[in-house]
């Protein structure tokens, strides 16, 4: 939705103020303008106006191949880094792998060894890290 808006500056014309022509007076009224006229000029700012389209997703957002060991996992041959991140983690959950002392480390079954390089424990920060390769 497009926002308009008004903004209204105020300024004293030059061509405007005459000052006095007695300078040896001694009060301080001498410097200052005998006539003043205000100007005031009014610019429009407008919001710039929304996308129409979608764009297409680009960077994590844009859907990638994954290997076959990561599709054992996720389900789909072809996903966001994003929503890959979100389905391991619903893996990991539905499977009960976490270990129950600390959560964040997760205890690996032979699905995720795969994807982890073998690790048979890894800290939920290194997921992110360890996925890379799987994506082609």
């Amino acid at each position: 939705m497009a926002v308009s808006s008004a903004i209204v500056f105020t300024f004293i014309s030059p061509q405007t103020a005459s000052f006095s022509a007695n300078s040896s007076s001694s009060s301080s009224t001498s410097l200052l303008p005998t006539k003043l006229r205000m100007v005031r000029t009014v610019t429009h700012a407008t919001a710039s106006e929304p996308e129409t389209g979608s764009r297409p997703p680009r960077g994590i957002m844009k859907p990638r191949r994954v290997s076959p060991e990561m599709e054992a996992v996720v389900g789909v041959p072809e996903i966001p880094r994003t929503k890959a991140v979100k389905l391991i983690w619903a893996y990991i959950r539905e499977n009960n792998l976490q270990d129950p002392e600390n959560k964040k480390i997760i205890n690996c079954d032979e699905k995720l060894k795969k994807i982890f390089g073998g690790k048979d424990r890894v800290g939920f920060l290194e997921i992110a890290g360890l996925i890379t390769p799987h994506f082609l």
